[in-house]
């Protein structure tokens, strides 16, 4: 039976498939902390790039 307050979604989607329960990861990061190891990695593939002489 359908529980007060809670939207139903007709049952002929078409294949679409509509998720109400929240996931919630055990690892989250900070914006700041991605963009953090998106520079180091830069920084490394530099450093790779400049020592390795291609």
């Amino acid at each position: 039976m359908a529980k007060p307050g809670k939207i139903s979604m007709p049952t002929g989607m078409g294949g679409l498939t509509r998720y109400f329960d929240d996931y919630k990861s055990k690892i989250q990061f900070k914006p700041g902390h991605v963009i953090i190891l998106c520079i180091i990695v830069i920084i490394i593939i530099i450093l790779l790039h400049a020592m390795g002489g291609a």
